[in-house]
C-alpha cells in the first residue's frame, strides 16, 4: 500500500472549464494569421501547452512565422473571456473538499490568470498558498517539462514517488511522468474528445475518470496498488 503525500491538481480543464475557452480564442488568432485550425484540433493536439509553445509548434510544421505580437493578444482576449464564462467544473469543488490530505495546484498558467479563475468559481479557498505556476519556478519551464511538479513537491516536503496527479493533456501527463509522480487523467472537461482517455493512458496515466465522484474511491484503489 501506498501512503500519498500530496495530491496535485492541473487547473485548466481539471477544476475549471477553461481550456474550451482558450482554444476558441487562440484557433481563431491562428486561422487568422494564416494557419487554419478548429477549437476542438487545437484542443486535441495542443491542450496542456502555453500559447507561445502552441505557436512553436505549429511555425515549425507549417513554415508559417508568426508575429510575436499574437501572444499578448491571446492573453488578453483570453483573460477576458475567461473573467466572463469560466466555470468549474461540476464536482471538483466536492471532490477537492473530500481530500483530508495535503493538495496543491500545479499549472502552466500565470498566478494572476489562476488566482481570477479560482476566486471567481470559488475553489481558491481551498489552495490558499498551495497554487504553483510554472511561471514562478526557478526555471520558468512550462509543462512538458516536469519543473512545476518537482517544485511543488520540494516546497511541500513531498516524496514524488508517493504524489498523485490528476491531468487532462497528454504533455501534463508526460511532465508529472517525468517527475515521478503516478497520475489519474481527467476527461470530464467540456475540450474532452473521442479517444481522449486511451491518449492519456497511452501517456502514462494509470487509470482515467470522467466524473469527480470518481476521484475518492480511484485514489483510495491506486493506494492499495504500488507500480512497484
Amino acid at each position: 500500500m501506498t501512503t500519498t503525500d500530496l495530491v496535485i491538481f492541473d487547473c485548466d480543464g481539471v477544476l475549471v472549464d477553461s481550456e474550451i475557452i482558450a482554444a476558441r480564442v487562440e484557433a481563431d488568432l491562428l486561422t487568422s494569421a494564416g494557419f487554419e485550425i478548429s477549437p476542438e484540433e487545437l484542443s486535441e493536439t495542443y491542450a496542456g501547452l502555453t500559447f507561445k509553445d502552441i505557436m512553436l509548434r505549429i511555425e515549425e510544421k507549417s513554415r508559417i512565422p508568426f508575429q510575436a505580437s499574437l501572444i499578448d493578444q491571446a492573453e488578453a482576449l483570453v483573460d477576458k473571456r475567461l473573467d466572463k464564462e469560466v466555470q468549474a467544473i461540476d464536482g471538483a469543488r466536492a471532490a477537492v473538499a473530500s481530500l483530508s490530505g495535503p493538495r496543491c495546484i500545479c499549472s502552466n498558467s500565470s498566478p494572476e490568470r489562476l488566482d481570477r479563475m479560482l476566486t471567481k468559481v470559488g475553489l481558491q479557498p481551498y489552495f490558499e498558498g498551495r497554487i504553483f505556476s510554472a511561471l514562478d519556478t526557478p526555471t520558468r519551464m512550462p509543462k512538458p517539462a516536469p519543473d512545476v511538479f518537482l517544485y511543488a513537491a520540494t516546497t511541500l516536503g513531498a516524496d514524488p514517488a508517493k504524489t498523485f496527479v490528476i491531468e487532462d493533456s497528454v504533455h501534463g501527463v508526460t511532465a508529472a511522468k517525468g517527475a515521478g509522480m503516478r497520475v489519474i487523467g481527467f476527461t470530464g472537461a467540456s475540450h474532452s474528445y473521442p479517444g481522449h482517455a486511451d491518449a492519456l493512458t497511452d501517456a502514462g496515466a494509470e487509470t482515467v475518470i470522467r466524473r469527480w465522484a470518481e476521484l475518492k474511491p480511484v485514489l483510495a484503489a491506486l493506494e492499495e496498488w504500488s507500480e512497484a
